[in-house]
């Protein structure tokens, strides 16, 4: 299909987790909290390779994250599944979630 892309953060699958030590199932997901360097925000997303995905954040190719570039990834969280990683991305922008996430970074 000529043109066809899956959103952001959806098009590949990966098969090692970030640091390389272990591989990744193919449905397995990375939850991932970034702290902006430059504003007080937090942004919370899934992705199935999280080096390009932090990479597609910081060259400001996300129109919600733009403004708020450059980053640093302050959680991950390895899921094993697309539905349960959306759950955890869910919980994680809760304001529960988005307060654990800021007692990270104290």
């Amino acid at each position: 299909m000529p043109g066809w892309r899956l959103p952001a953060g959806r098009q590949g699958i990966g098969r090692r987790l970030p640091n390389g030590s272990q591989a990744m199932d193919s449905n397995s997901y990375i939850v991932y909290a970034l702290k902006s360097l430059k504003h007080n925000y937090i942004y919370v997303g899934m992705t199935q390779n999280l080096e390009r995905r932090v990479s597609e954040h910081n060259a400001g190719a996300c129109s919600s994250t733009r403004f708020h570039a450059p980053f640093r990834v302050i959680y991950t969280e390895l899921q094993s599944s697309r539905i349960a990683a959306r759950s955890r991305e869910k919980y994680l922008k809760s304001g529960v979630g988005k307060e654990f996430l800021k007692s990270l970074i104290k």
